[in-house]
């Protein structure tokens, strides 16, 4: 006998249950989407993504109204409850409908005796308003440890970053420079009925004014156009690639920044994708694909040098390092949910080993551009200005740029509403032994 198919609101209960339990949303999402009708696959999307986005304030509205606590087999309803709450104050969804569906949930979750529970819950929620937020954690939508973090480390932009953060990241484009033209492009979709303007900062970027399917982009499937934001496709600019040069993506999936290189620079030597997760360098491989470009792909952990490098040095390096991914909360809304403050010393810890191992796979007068997608100083300037201090043979060279806050020790891009992410960068020349021997006497 066939397994009976969960409703919509039973499988996103789900799916924001495993996330409060540490499961992450790319991890949780994707085997409820295969189960859920197709017509009702963006709904189920928008339903979890919302519900992680606004959390902490609809669980303190939530606290509000329940009177008790619920049993530990009962727990289900906090996410059924807290996703209708997302669609009574932050969609256009006929609240009846709200209400009745999560209602049913109940009976196809196996907890009908929760239907009366929910059904009051909601009926006041809809009756009373949204309660006026007496809490940081409830006011921002971000754990309180998040918010004071930003507070502290940047005291005059701090509100703009939690806004950013609570709003829907805009879908932007990289159009691939061997094929095409930005011009051209923007030409092509506006002949297709989509709305687009040039980014600011990325020569090839494109902004959609609203996102859409890629099968409804132009040439998507021959390669014209990738997916990939503003921020992320600013690494050419700071690669200084040129003819002939070998150059290593550390951290290199999905692979988005590799194939953003080889466009970029049509007679590369070679181009190095690395990456610890074979899994993920499917991804990689799929790109580079659809874009008919060549790379060396290699699985391996980018510190464990004598396990994957051969040897030959490279010109350039580009270090997208793991982080807290801090200036991309908008697009993975489960980090509120998922990162703790004492996550940030560990993975400052990983950061500044991989740039210790990979710089000597760099030759001398090579350059390495430093990335992150964190806003939190300690991941990003802090680590550029302990390398600096402890190498000799390091320099800072940022050219100059329109982008970002200068650190001192790179450009710090900060989540922009209506446009990029949030990103850090930092390049940094590699002295010959001669040329280091003498700033350090000088």
């Amino acid at each position: 006998m066939a397994r009976q198919q969960l409703p919509l609101r039973a499988l996103a209960a789900r799916v924001i249950q495993s996330v409060t339990q540490g499961q992450s949303l790319s991890d949780a999402l994707p085997p409820a989407l295969r189960q859920a009708q197709e017509q009702d696959r963006s709904q189920l999307q928008a339903l979890c993504y919302g519900t992680c986005r606004w959390y902490h304030r609809l669980d303190a509205e939530l606290q509000t109204r329940l009177h008790k606590p619920l049993k530990k087999g009962d727990r289900i309803a906090v996410p059924l409850i807290l996703q209708a709450l997302f669609q009574l104050r932050h969609s256009h969804q006929a609240e009846h409908a709200v209400l009745n569906e999560t209602v049913a949930a109940c009976r196809s979750l196996g907890k009908p005796h929760l239907a009366g529970l929910v059904n009051a819950i909601l009926r006041a929620a809809q009756r009373d308003g949204e309660p006026e937020p007496t809490t940081p954690a409830a006011t921002f939508s971000h754990p309180q440890w998040l918010t004071e973090k930003l507070r502290h480390n940047w005291p005059d932009q701090w509100q703009a970053i939690l806004d950013a953060n609570n709003a829907q990241a805009p879908m932007t484009l990289r159009v691939n420079a061997r094929q095409t033209t930005r011009d051209a492009y923007l030409a092509a979709l506006d002949e297709a009925g989509i709305e687009a303007s040039a980014t600011r900062f990325a020569p090839h970027g494109i902004q959609l004014a609203e996102p859409c399917g890629v099968d409804r982009l132009p040439g998507f499937a021959e390669g014209r156009v990738s997916v990939q934001d503003e921020a992320a496709q600013l690494c050419t600019e700071l690669l200084d690639l040129a003819p002939g040069q070998r150059v290593l993506d550390a951290c290199a999936a999905p692979g988005g920044k590799t194939c953003a290189i080889l466009e970029a620079q049509a007679e590369i030597k070679e181009v190095v994708a690395l990456d610890q997760s074979a899994q993920r360098l499917e991804r990689v491989r799929e790109n580079l694909e659809r874009l008919r470009l060549p790379a060396t792909v290699s699985a391996g952990d980018a510190a464990d040098l004598e396990r994957w490098w051969d040897g030959e040095p490279f010109d350039r390096i580009l270090l997208d390092v793991p982080c807290s991914a801090s200036g991309v909360i908008r697009r993975h809304p489960d980090i509120k949910l998922l990162r703790r403050e004492d996550d940030i010393t560990p993975l400052a810890a990983i950061q500044m080993g991989l740039l210790e191992r990979l710089w000597s796979t760099l030759k001398p007068g090579g350059k390495l551009v430093y990335a992150t997608c964190s806003v939190f100083p300690q991941e990003n300037h802090r680590i550029i200005q302990r390398f600096i201090k402890a190498h000799e043979d390091a320099v800072l060279t940022m050219p100059p740029v329109s982008w970002g806050q200068d650190t001192g020790a790179g450009r710090q891009l900060f989540p922009d509403a209506g446009s990029h992410d949030g990103f850090f960068y930092a390049c940094l020349t590699r002295q010959d032994d001669h040329a280091a021997n003498q700033a350090s006497t000088s």
